[in-house]
């Protein structure tokens, strides 16, 4: 296992370096997305003005405070408390993420499903997981909301974070096939038919 300082935005190359188990900081430049961001995008047809090319996005909402623009808050907001939400009801997304806006990595909670995997290996790219419960950790590892788009789907507004130190995180799912919650999943099924057998009860 390995730990990987990435400044974003990165290349497939190194995405594919990425493998279940290492540990990943982030520094520069990370996106917020969520439910109502990736539909209008994607169902809809709305483009950003953003370029997520080699980025990595975060499945959030954050709870942000309004403010006076200024060099400080340049988009009008002040970070609160920045969480990440479950990533599974966005599956859908992970290959037009890649394959429209060149996303490489995904950041989130409980990870994803086979769809996602097929993405990652075919096109290069990661999931990253986040511990439930880590926000005002997060929130300390976002320097500034540097801009947003999308704002009228606030909260589920596009962001821009800038961020220090983001991590580590847990290479979750890999390029290579490799998913620890897919692996889990097989350990969880196989405890459970060794306890059904042991008790007499018949699948």
């Amino acid at each position: 296992m390995s730990h990987h300082v990435l400044e974003m935005p990165v290349s497939a190359e190194q995405v594919r370096d990425l493998k279940i188990g290492d540990t990943v900081t982030l520094e520069k430049t990370l996106f917020g997305i969520r439910d109502a961001t990736l539909i209008h995008m994607f169902d809809r047809s709305r483009r950003t003005r953003f370029d997520l090319h080699g980025h990595a996005v975060i499945h959030t909402a954050p709870n942000v405070h309004r403010v006076a623009k200024s060099e400080k808050a340049p988009a009008g907001y002040e970070p609160f408390c920045i969480g990440t939400t479950t990533s599974q009801r966005m599956e859908r997304f992970t290959r037009p993420l890649i394959e429209r806006e060149g996303v490489r990595i995904i950041i989130g909670k409980g990870g994803m499903a086979q769809g996602t995997l097929d993405a990652f290996a075919e096109l290069g790219g990661a999931y990253l997981a986040i511990v439930g419960g880590a926000a005002a950790l997060e929130t300390t590892w976002i320097e500034q909301i540097e801009d947003v788009d999308m704002d009228d789907l606030h909260p589920e507004s596009l962001w821009r974070f800038r961020i220090r130190n983001f991590g580590p995180l847990l290479v979750g799912m890999d390029s290579h096939g490799g998913s620890m919650f897919a692996d889990v999943r097989a350990d969880v099924a196989s405890r459970r038919s060794a306890v059904l057998e042991k008790l007499g009860i018949a699948e």
